[in-house]
């Protein structure tokens, strides 16, 4: 058999079976005609394979729900590791995976080393990351295809007798947020004898001891079949003690508990040594201090035999010292004054997680792959599907976080070392809708915090929560859009949950809230947030503005709905809501799109000079323009992408729009034509302008058509956020501008196409940065399709025909199709106790 055939009989096989599961596969097989397979490195086309240079900054996230990660990158290295409660973005440790061949050669198992990576002072295995690994051979060729949460790797190289490929992956069950957020990841490598004769192959892993902190005690400790990195607590130092399991359900693993131990290069010189030669090593754990440990698992394959091996990774960091901000009480909370991640509430050590793991591997794999399978069935254009899958990727990030109690909080993206803006930031997570859908338990623990924690007894509501979770120091504005954008969700949380006990116990707290903001930023009672507002932004807008008055009717809308329910008397704000609508529609309203009435003078709050919040100073020179244009950082007439984002959140909440739906699409008809650029090479921006520049395309949060740009815009003005490119993508498609919409997704996962940018990690102001989970919004754009525990009704709303597409509940998920003028429900997991769609307002049985 040629190597070729020998190729195509490995790609035909390589979805193994094993203990009853069968696994994804490996890559798209030639026989499957329902996804296009580029022609060429050149021609990569959406949710395909990522090779060639489109392999080139790929790193793919495995891990729990704040549990911490690692990630596995396009040419099957591993990166980012991030166990620490801290983003360690360029944590590159010395770990790696090896096939060696008795009387053979030996090779790392990853592709080539990107060519980014052989530049600049890396780590050259003196010390504990990065570089070390890099000048060891390896495969000649990498192809990766992601189906999240399983990443695939497939490895080439015509010299070697075996064909390889990997497959990356952690649980994720939607609904099921206690098995999504443990510390744990697999990495299952696939082998098939493509040669003519029987080989004697031993497949190893290595690691140097990258939980070792300086000058405390280290070690590499015994487990079965695998060894643990271990770095034991020092004196009052609590949190610098953590293990990291790297083990096989291989009976016969051999293991190394000791590199050799020496200066320079000898220990990685010494494991490459007995790589090559074939060998293993046997090393009994010494006492302390063993600079990293290996594992082997000797096998034979017959030509055409295939064997799976599967690692299994696991880690236990259970203490801190992450706080921030002070407590209004003084007084720690029941776990400490430290955050403590929730998987140290489930278990006490890492080898109880270790047992976990591999006694329910079976079954959470199942799951997983059930969940993966129905999500991908979906008939929706491939790169909406490439951009709400890529952008789950960031609930297995360090981004967010899920505290000793149980509950969810997070920061807006991860720096390079520190996490990026904290507190679950009400105005950036009201962009994200994946988490309500597939973990209502953990969306509904963040309005229990803004409700309580962060909001006094006046109603004023601080953005930014403390962790860990406790009462707020009140010394800082609300922000308009987050503080509004709370209420909307807590109007969702109650449709998606069903839970009428729920509203009613946290109703009382919306009302204050509610009253908090219009006697705030609507004191005269004109319908329009007038004062000063802080937003999404940093900054405050002075005078009405389109975006946070869509906010504020959408939060009158909300509320009333939630009363009348409950059975209150809500004309007081029913009537203040057709007000506002009346005013946003008509002296905020151009006779295009909507804009800011700047306005400074005659208002409750303090002049601008008088009133300076972060940045906003004004030196003599700025008060010139204070005179002139009024305070810093307003849009005024511009056209702003988010310039009716109110209304999008009351749809994706399950409300009608309360903005006039013509005005709306005219709106974004503008943003569209104005905003969206395809080529960005005469853009100026003295901003962040890495997010999209030079003859990239992207949506520029504000653009001034008609003139009138201020000379100090609001900043960020002049930027490219795929949070806000998705949401406009939306809105487009829920009025029924599909092709528009699928414009700017395409802008956006262009930049986003493994060239230079990594397509799992959508980056604003930090790594997986949360907003881009508006991505998930497309979904319910293209299809209308929402779940109403309330009424037990699925509502469908199609703008793309016939289609079938994933929905996930509070209790299940599933698909949900429409096909000519019928709907039908198939549920995959769990219930969805849906007695009957909704489609234009009318009662549609299922279909038998």
């Amino acid at each position: 058999m040629k190597k070729s055939n020998n190729r195509r009989f490995f790609l035909k096989n390589i979805a193994v079976t094993y203990l009853g599961i069968s696994a994804l596969p490996v890559v798209a097989l030639a026989e499957n005609t329902s996804e296009k397979v580029a022609a060429s490195d050149n021609d990569r086309h959406f949710n395909d394979s990522y090779k060639g240079k489109y392999n080139n900054r790929i790193a793919f996230p495995i891990g729990g729900i704040g549990a911490g990660m690692f990630c596995l990158e396009g040419s099957g290295a591993i990166s980012h590791m991030s166990v620490h409660h801290n983003p360690e973005m360029f944590c590159e440790p010395a770990m790696f995976a090896a096939i060696s061949i008795k009387g053979g050669e030996a090779r790392v198992l990853e592709g080539p080393v990107p060519d980014w990576k052989k530049f600049g002072q890396r780590d050259a295995g003196l010390g504990g990351t990065g570089g070390a690994t890099w000048g060891l051979p390896r495969f000649k060729n990498a192809v990766m295809k992601v189906r999240f949460p399983f990443a695939d790797i497939t490895l080439e190289d015509e010299t070697m007798p075996v064909q390889v490929a990997i497959k990356g992956w952690s649980p994720f069950i939607p609904g099921d947020e206690d098995h999504a957020s443990m510390p744990v990841g697999a990495l299952e490598y696939h082998f098939i004898n493509t040669g003519h004769k029987t080989e004697e192959f031993i497949f190893s892993y290595h690691a140097r001891n990258f939980m070792r902190q300086a000058d405390t005690l280290h070690n590499v400790e015994a487990m079965p079949n695998g060894f643990v990195l271990a770095q034991a607590a020092p004196e009052n130092a609590a949190e610098k003690q953590g293990r990291f399991a790297i083990y096989t359900t291989e009976t016969n693993t051999i293991v190394d508990h000791c590199w050799f131990r020496g200066g320079w290069f000898d220990p990685l010189t010494m494991v490459w040594n007995t790589l090559k030669d074939g060998h293993t090593r046997n090393t009994p754990p010494v006492e302390k201090e063993a600079p990293g440990g290996s594992l082997f698992v000797p096998f034979q394959l017959k030509p055409g035999e295939k064997k799976v091996i599967r690692l299994l990774m696991a880690w236990y960091v259970p203490d801190s010292k992450l706080r921030i901000g002070e407590e209004v009480s003084g007084e720690p909370n029941s776990f400490g004054k430290y955050y403590k991640p929730w998987y140290s509430s489930r278990f006490k050590e890492v080898a109880a997680v270790c047992d976990y793991w591999k006694d329910n591997y079976a079954d959470l794999y199942k799951k997983t792959a059930l969940f993966t399978d129905t999500f991908y069935k979906s008939t929706l254009p491939p790169e909406v599907q490439e951009a709400v899958a890529a952008n789950l990727t960031i609930l297995k990030s360090a981004t967010v976080m899920r505290q000793y109690d149980g509950r969810f909080w997070c920061w807006e993206g991860s720096g390079d070392t520190w996490g990026s803006c904290h507190g679950t930031c009400t105005h950036v997570w009201n962009y994200a809708q994946a988490v309500p859908h597939l973990f209502p338990a953990l969306e509904r623990s963040l309005r229990h915090t803004e409700f309580n924690e962060n909001q006094n007894a006046e109603g004023h509501q601080g953005f930014r929560a403390n962790i860990p979770i406790s009462p707020l120091v009140h010394n800082f504005h609300s922000a308009a859009d987050g503080q509004l954008g709370g209420i909307m969700k807590v109007y969702r949380e109650w449709r998606i949950s069903g839970d009428n006990e729920w509203l009613k116990q946290l109703y009382p707290r919306v009302k204050v809230s509610m009253d908090y903001c219009i006697r705030t930023w609507d004191p005269r009672r004109n319908g329009l947030i007038e004062e000063p507002h802080h937003n999404t932004y940093d900054i405050e807008f002075w005078g009405a503005t389109g975006m946070c008055t869509s906010f504020y009717l959408g939060a009158l809308q909300a509320f009333s709905l939630m009363g009348t329910f409950l059975g209150h008397d809500m004309a007081e704000y029913t009537a203040l809501y057709q007000k506002g609508k009346h005013q946003l529609e008509t002296t905020l309203y151009n006779g295009e799109y909507f804009i800011q009435k700047i306005q400074w003078t005659g208002l409750n709050a303090p002049d601008p000079v008088q009133a300076q919040s972060f940045s906003t100073q004004y030196a003599d020179e700025a008060l010139v323009l204070l005179k002139k244009e009024g305070p810093k950082y307003q849009y005024g007439t511009g056209c702003l992408s988010d310039g009716i984002l109110g209304s999008w959140i009351a749809r994706v909440c399950g409300m009608e729009e309360p903005v006039d739906p013509a005005k709306t699409k005219s709106h974004l008809l503008a943003v569209h034509q104005y905003n969206l650029k395809k080529d960005l090479s005469n853009h100026v921006n003295p901003q962040r302008s890495t997010y999209a520049l030079g003859k990239e395309g992207g949506l520029l949060l504000c653009s001034w058509p008609k003139g009138g740009m201020l000379s100090l815009p609001f900043v960020y003005s002049n930027e490219v956020w795929t949070g806000i490119e998705y949401q406009v993508a939306s809105h487009l498609m829920f009025q029924g501008e599909v092709a528009k919409g699928l414009d700017i997704v395409r802008a956006c996962r262009k930049r986003y196409d493994g060239t230079v940018r990594n397509p799992f990690n959508e980056y604003e102001c930090g790594h997986w940065y949360a907003r881009a989970m508006s991505s998930y919004g497309l979904l319910q754009g293209l299809t209308g399709v929402r779940y109403d525990a309330v009424e037990k009704a699925i509502y469908i709303d199609s703008k793309i025909g016939d289609f079938s597409s994933f929905i996930a509940t509070e209790k299940g998920f599933g698909t949900v199709s429409w096909k000519k003028g019928i709907p039908s429900l198939q549920v995959a997991y769990g219930v969805i106790p849906a007695t009957h769609a909704v489609v234009g307002g009318k009662k549609i049985a299922w279909q038998a």
